[in-house]
Formats: C-alpha cells, sequence, structure tokens
C-alpha cells in the first residue's frame, strides 16, 4: 500500500485490488483537496491505468468541486474504454452525491472494495480489521451449528443483522425518487435481507455481501413489479424502465443534454420503438388522481369535477358525418380549396397560385361553397 500525505489531500492511500487500482482520500474532500484528486486521478489515466476505484468510506464531507472532479474523471475513463466508480459513501458525503444527483452515477450506494493489505515493515496492528462478511459468516456459521429451539441461535443471527442493516439501507437509496416512499423501501429491503439470511449456507465459501446483494435488490425489484404499478404492464416494459431510468443520467452527462429515446435506443442497443413504449407505459406507474387540479392553480377544478358532464364537441359529431357526402359531391376545385384551406391551413393567396387564379376567385369560390354546405345541412 502506498500512502501519499500531500498539502492538497491529507491523506490519500493508494493501492491494488485486482484489475482496479483504489484511491481512498480520508477526512475532508474540499476544493483545495480535490485538486490532489484530480492530478492524482490524472496521471494514472494519462498512464493507462483505467479502471479506478476511489474508495469513499474514509470522508467526512465533499462538496460539489470534489464530486465534479469524479464526474470528470470518470467520463474520461469511460472515454479511453475504463471505468471509475466511487463507492463506500455515507451519511454526509452520501447526502450531497443525492442532491446533485451524482450517487447511482458514480456507484456511491456500493460496498467500499476489501482494505488495503499492510506495507513492508508496517506494524500488525496498522492492518485493516477483518471484513465485516467475515464477521457475519461466522455468526450465521456459528448460529447453523446449534440446535433452532436454542435460543443462542436468535441471538446470532440478530447480530448478523445489525452488521448487516446497513448494506440494506444503501441498497435500497438506490432505487429512491422512483415514485416510493424511502420508508417503505428500506423494510422492504430489510425483508430482503432476512431472506438472504435465512438461506445463505455458511459453508458454501462465499460473503453473505456477495450472497445478500442480488437478493435484496431482486426483492426491491419484485416490490415495484408487483405493488407499485397503479395498471398492470407487461414485466419487459416495466424492466426495461428500470434500465432507461439507469442510463439516462450517464448519457446526460456524456451528451451534455437531455439523450433522447434515439440516443437510449442506440446505448441500450434495442429499437427506439421499445424505448418509446417503455415511456408510454410509465405513465401507468402513478396514474393521476381524480382530485387533481386541472390548471395550476389551488382553485382549479378537479378532473372528479367535471365527469360525467356533456362533451361540448358532442353535437360537431352529427354536422362531420352529415358534411361527408355533400363535399363528396362538390367540383374537384371547390374540393380542393376547402382542402387546402381547411386542412391544409394555406391561406387565400398561397391557394390562388397553387390553382392559378386570382385570390378574389378563391374567395368567391370559397364563400359559394361554405353557403352551400351551410344551406344543405339547414335544409338536411
Amino acid at each position: 500500500m502506498e500512502t501519499m500525505p500531500t498539502d492538497s489531500v491529507p491523506a490519500l492511500d493508494i493501492w491494488r485490488n485486482g484489475d482496479d487500482e483504489v484511491l481512498r482520500p480520508s477526512g475532508i474532500l474540499d476544493y483545495a483537496a480535490s485538486v490532489g484528486l484530480r492530478v492524482a486521478l490524472s496521471r494514472r489515466l494519462d498512464a493507462g491505468q483505467l479502471n479506478l476505484t476511489v474508495d469513499l468510506s474514509r470522508l467526512r464531507l465533499l462538496d460539489c468541486a470534489a464530486a465534479d472532479t469524479l464526474l470528470h474523471a470518470q467520463s474520461e475513463a469511460q472515454e479511453r474504454g475504463g471505468a471509475l466508480r466511487a463507492p463506500g459513501a455515507s451519511d454526509l458525503v452520501l447526502d450531497v452525491l443525492e442532491i446533485i444527483g451524482a450517487a447511482k452515477q458514480l456507484r456511491a450506494y456500493d460496498d467500499p472494495p476489501p482494505g488495503a493489505p499492510p506495507g513492508q515493515g508496517e506494524e500488525a496492528e496498522n492492518a485493516e480489521p477483518p471484513s465485516q462478511w467475515t464477521t457475519v459468516n461466522e455468526l450465521l456459521r456459528q448460529a447453523a451449528a446449534m440446535d433452532r429451539t436454542d435460543p443462542r441461535r436468535g441471538a446470532l443471527r440478530d447480530r448478523a443483522v445489525t452488521h448487516s442493516l446497513p448494506l440494506a439501507d444503501r441498497l435500497a437509496r438506490r432505487f429512491h425518487g422512483m415514485g416510493e416512499s424511502p420508508a417503505d423501501l428500506s423494510q422492504v429491503a430489510a425483508l430482503g435481507l432476512m431472506k438472504a439470511i435465512e438461506g445463505f449456507d455458511p459453508d458454501y465459501g462465499t460473503d453473505f455481501g456477495g450472497y445478500a446483494t442480488p437478493t435484496i435488490v431482486g426483492e426491491l425489484k419484485r416490490y415495484f413489479r408487483d405493488k407499485g404499478w397503479g395498471v398492470h404492464v407487461p414485466r419487459r416494459l416495466q424492466e426495461l424502465r428500470i434500465e432507461i431510468n439507469r442510463v439516462r443520467d450517464s448519457l446526460g452527462q456524456r451528451l451534455g443534454r437531455s439523450p433522447t429515446p434515439k440516443d437510449v435506443a442506440s446505448h441500450l442497443g434495442i429499437d427506439e420503438e421499445q424505448v418509446l413504449e417503455a415511456l408510454v407505459a410509465s405513465s401507468a406507474y402513478r396514474p393521476v388522481s381524480l382530485f387533481a387540479p386541472l390548471g395550476g392553480d389551488d382553485d382549479a377544478g378537479t378532473l372528479a369535477d367535471v365527469l360525467g358532464d356533456d362533451d361540448r364537441d358532442i353535437d360537431g359529431v352529427e354536422f362531420r358525418q352529415a358534411i361527408k357526402p355533400l363535399i363528396a359531391r362538390l367540383p374537384e376545385r371547390e374540393r380542393r380549396i376547402l382542402s387546402l384551406r381547411f386542412y391544409g391551413n394555406r391561406t387565400q393567396a398561397q391557394i390562388a397560385a397553387d390553382l392559378g387564379i386570382s385570390q378574389m376567385h378563391v374567395s368567391r369560390l370559397l364563400s359559394r361553397t361554405l353557403d352551400g354546405l351551410r344551406r344543405a345541412l339547414l335544409d338536411g
């Protein structure tokens, strides 16, 4: 592990985690500190290290300049064919990223990477503590070895739940802003956590966090699919809607504008019609209330106020049906003038130029035709 104390970044631990290089700043990441972080990230990208992880678990606070540094570096890494993520955010750090809409894009809800290995010559007490999932695995292993009636078994499982609840909360926050109450989402995530604890086999050799994450996320997705929609929508459109929402922010950051359905379709490798179908289906997620105001004013009427009223255009249906055979009996030139004037929104001068006659003649023909149609309707 490499530790770089600098004037701009108080402490920046750096180590390898597989193909990724992990940078972990500590303390407060303000404007001055973000300059040092930007330099460190740029150096690694220029050196060809395109897979970067900025571990935010040791930060107490970051400002918008630091968040912009992370987004800029992420965009630069993606342009070069790499990736950057910033997991481990919590408390005020996560609040800032959520306020500016960058939490999902930076994957701030993910667990931080494994702790840095101790370097040469470091004392044992300076080494990273064991992973919390090692602790949960051990608790569940001890509980599995006990009889179901043993009261100690329930206590061990309760401790495992306490250790794992922060993971459930982070996963629930991924789905905030999608029309459901944060409290309800936290409860659904906790239910998914209990299912994960019930189904986890500690002898399988997998960390509990790796097993619990897809279980909890799956429970949250099922909640949106089965409980959140006001009108039944096919599952493929529900899942496509979630995928569109997921990529929309990153596309907007990359394009510098709101992505169009064509942009989204190209990014996901699907037809534009499928994106449009999913966007239309999204309106069925939360139907408009009958008591929602029809206008912008608070004292505007509601939809419930006008239900059952006579349609003001109903009388026009009879006239439209009655006039069709009358128009069909008109000479070709008069039918064309009516079509250009009332369906093509052409002026009399434009119609005259198109037919090769004077504007005055168009005016006389139009007046005579309308008078004839009016008399025929009244007489009929």
